[in-house]
């Protein structure tokens, strides 16, 4: 009743992805005391407290006079530098100076919410860094809801980009060769679980009307006929 078929033994097909996505984080940092930090001289900067974001130190610079002697003065400056080792880091930026008024229409500059046609910023070295020396100009600050009792918000947001192979089914696996057709016989051999028997000269079979109706039509008619009775009892 039971054969064996002999097959090749099925290989899964084998498969990568490459991932390429940013670990994001966030720094907030305030700046009390801004009209005495004003006249520190022109590309000097504030810098907040380092903070990580995969796995790179960094750290954001506030220019109260400015970067650029150029425009002497009439903006202030805001930077997010690189500040650990690290050579070619690919990131995205976001930087935020909170309006501190009831309205909250904060000034946002991201790579966050917009297509870049060059890809994410790379910051070659340390001490790298992107940002806008014409972040805002000083007159329009110091008359705006930006600035509060002599205190200015900033928040900064970056993401390193990583890129990695995503192995989770790279690896092929080798699928067994069936042997249902033996633990069948088993089943056949041991009686286990039997509930029928056939009586054939004298010597009885048990065997499994599941099993027997599943390989033959004549009997899992007469199986199924039983089974109706049962339920209908």
């Amino acid at each position: 009743m039971f054969s064996h078929r002999h097959k090749s033994p099925l290989v899964s097909p084998s498969s990568s992805r490459f991932v390429t996505e940013t670990v994001n984080g966030s720094h907030n940092f305030v700046i009390k005391g801004y009209s005495l930090a004003k006249g520190i001289g022109v590309g000097k900067h504030i810098a907040s407290e380092t903070f990580t974001v995969g796995g790179f130190q960094w750290a954001i610079y506030f220019y109260p006079d400015g970067k650029n002697p150029e425009d002497n003065s009439a903006y202030v400056s805001v930077f997010i530098a690189l500040a650990s080792e690290g050579t070619d880091v690919r990131a995205l930026f976001e930087l935020t100076l909170v309006d501190q008024g009831t309205h909250g229409k904060h000034k946002v500059h991201s790579h966050f919410d917009r297509s870049l046609e060059s890809g994410p910023y790379t910051l070659k070295y340390r001490g790298s860094m992107w940002g806008y020396k014409r972040f805002f100009r000083r007159t329009m600050l110091e008359s705006s809801t930006f600035l509060k009792d002599d205190c200015l918000k900033l928040n900064c947001t970056v993401g390193v980009v990583v890129s990695a192979i995503d192995s989770s089914r790279l690896h092929s696996i080798d699928v067994p060769e069936s042997d249902i057709g033996a633990h069948f016989g088993m089943l056949l051999e041991n009686e286990e679980g039997s509930d029928v028997t056939f009586n054939v000269r004298g010597v009885k079979f048990h065997a499994h009307k599941l099993v027997l109706a599943a390989r033959s039509p004549e009997l899992k008619v007469n199986f199924l006929m039983e089974w109706k009775r049962i339920i209908m009892k």
